[in-house]
């Protein structure tokens, strides 16, 4: 099954070149045992745009859908046997990148 391993960021600055460097070696991890499937770093919010195509025009906003101190910093997507593996690798996650994570199955 696969889970999405989200990165909660509410701090003032971003990974610090020793985070960096546990994450790298939390990912090579991921690999050595066969649970990388894909991921990522995303930019701050302020670089975000919204588009609402729901309407008869596609409206595009800047900024961030939502106004907040915590926000979706990156991801991790894993192949997991159950939730209990899951959130096993989300915690080794979680402090490798010095942040909280949530994890979700996708269905």
């Amino acid at each position: 099954m696969q889970y999405l391993i989200s990165v909660i960021h509410d701090q003032a600055g971003l990974a610090t070149p020793e985070e960096d460097a546990a994450i790298d070696v939390f990912n090579e991890q991921l690999r050595d045992k066969g649970h990388w499937v894909f991921a990522g770093g995303l930019a701050a919010p302020d670089t975000a745009t919204v588009i609402d195509n729901r309407g008869g025009e596609a409206l595009f906003t800047d900024g961030p859908f939502v106004e907040s101190k915590e926000y979706l910093a990156g991801f991790w997507i894993i192949e997991a046997a159950d939730l209990d593996v899951a959130l096993e690798l989300a915690a080794g996650g979680s402090k490798a990148c010095n942040r909280k994570v949530e994890v979700r199955s996708f269905q």
